[in-house]
């Protein structure tokens, strides 16, 4: 049983890790009131600037190039996201328009400037990914060490403790209690002057950095390298995770570790007896499906912030 754990859990955490960091990204925008649909080309932008920035830079910074590469790529996503964000806040467009275009713009951009610079359509493989590790002391616990210490990412457990970080940002802070009062009544909050367009720019822009690290993530650990198929829909699926766990940080995480786990499945099956004669195509398929099913079963039991995607207009009610 325990080998079958932990065959099962380190590559579940492995998966979930990018859509825990962009569903928490998510959570913050539309908690602001800001629909972001736009998380799958934040997630691709930060995917291509953690590769490019990796391979440009490996020689210089060695071993600490990976995670300097997702600290660049969370910035120029943050900046990326303005983009979403002066539309949608600013100019008052549609949110869902604007973030496909956000979704267009990230894949187009990142296609053309990896065929300019690497005259081909697909990167190079990076030298310094990010690898599997033992935690010091926890790894030698009996059982649990061996299933949830032993080979695992640390950037897994990172996910995990921003989550954390992210609910008691939210729900424990004068911050969280604005960026919140926002999403749910910005009149309201206007009048207690609390300026909601820069609460919101703020809530699109840290959902851009966690796009950007997510995407970043999951470059330098699963796919190591960028091409236009690097970031297939893992995008929608934080935000599926950021409606099944029902805006709430640690909900979100929890939709996105079950999402990682499904995610997980084509590559765990070998190893697990009641998945190794299951057709592979199924297991490709299992993370898309559990997803639809449960968007449909949980949707519409969610409570969505009240003033998820409508414009504020100073002087409304």
């Amino acid at each position: 049983m325990v080998d079958i754990l932990q065959s099962i859990i380190p590559p579940a955490l492995f998966f979930s890790a990018p859509l825990i960091f962009t569903a928490l990204g998510g959570v913050f925008s539309e908690r602001s009131g800001v629909v972001n649909i736009g998380l799958e080309g934040l997630m691709v932008m930060g995917a291509f600037v953690g590769i490019v920035f990796n391979l440009t830079f490996a020689d210089v910074f060695g071993d600490w190039t990976p995670w300097l590469s997702i600290i660049v790529a969370m910035v120029v996503s943050a900046i990326f996201s303005i983009i979403h964000a002066v539309a949608s806040v600013s100019f008052r467009a549609d949110q869902v328009v604007s973030g496909v275009a956000i979704n267009f713009l990230a894949l187009g951009l990142g296609v053309f400037l990896t065929k300019q610079w690497y005259d081909k359509g697909q990167t190079d493989m990076v030298t310094k990914p990010f690898y599997t590790m033992d935690i010091p002391l926890l790894s030698k616990v009996p059982v649990i060490g061996d299933i949830f210490f032993q080979g695992i990412y640390l950037t897994s457990y990172l996910a995990i403790i921003l989550a954390f970080v992210a609910w008691y940002v939210l729900h424990k802070t004068p911050f969280g209690l604005r960026l919140r009062a926002v999403g749910e009544h910005p009149a309201a909050a206007d009048t207690n002057g609390i300026n909601v367009y820069k609460m919101r720019y703020i809530a699109v822009i840290i959902s851009g950095a966690m796009g950007g690290l997510g995407g970043s993530v999951f470059a330098l650990t699963i796919a190591l390298n960028f091409s236009h198929a690097t970031i297939v829909g893992q995008g929608f699926m934080s935000l599926a995770a950021v409606i099944f766990g029902k805006w709430h940080p640690l909900g979100a995480m929890g939709a996105a570790l079950f999402f990682g786990f499904a995610q997980s499945l084509s590559v765990i099956s070998a190893g697990v007896p009641f998945l190794e004669d299951v057709p592979q195509v199924f297991l490709l398929i299992a993370p898309y499906v559990l997803t639809i099913l449960a968007l449909a079963g949980f949707v519409g039991r969610s409570e969505a912030p009240k003033a998820n995607g409508v414009p504020y207009i100073k002087g409304s009610r």
